[in-house]
């Protein structure tokens, strides 16, 4: 019996579809967790210390709906590019004030699927949350340079 070859093509648009897919999962995950208690949220925004209280509170109902948005623009297809770029600066964004927060000593938890300012929480492990941003910053990249158009509305 012969061996069918796997096209070069089939396997770059599975792993473009699960890049963009899979990212449009963890966005609206990381949205949708952030509406049920905007007071964890605005906690767990303060906790790194880098905002005012203010501004975690304002912060904290504007970083859920826009993660939702920019998975439903990966979810649908409309402007993958530019959706993987914003979605990009964003990781950015989180891994310094994640890594910021772990040379600096803070003892919090992430916040980013949900929300536990409670000080008895357990800490997060820096090097897996960073790691993992890395891993996802890494589909991001995969969507802005090979993006998976099918099913896309405006790709």
């Amino acid at each position: 019996m012969a061996k069918k070859k796997v096209s070069t093509a089939l396997v770059l648009d599975i792993i473009s579809a699960f890049a963009r897919f899979y990212m449009a999962y963890i966005w609206i995950k990381a949205g949708l967790s952030k509406f049920s208690d905007q007071l964890a949220v605005s906690q767990s925004i303060k906790a790194y210390e880098i905002f005012t209280p203010e501004w975690s509170h304002y912060l904290s109902y504007l970083i859920g709906p826009l993660e939702v948005c920019g998975g439903l623009l990966l979810l649908l297809g409309l402007f993958l590019r530019q959706s993987a770029w914003v979605g990009q600066v964003v990781l950015v964004l989180f891994m310094i004030g994640i890594a910021q927060a772990w040379l600096r000593g803070l003892g919090i938890d992430c916040g980013c699927f949900e929300a536990n300012p409670d000080k008895d929480a357990q800490v997060m492990n820096y090097m897996m949350t960073l790691l993992r941003d890395v891993f996802y910053s890494v589909l991001m990249v995969w969507t802005i340079k090979r993006p998976f158009t099918k099913f896309a509305l405006h790709p």
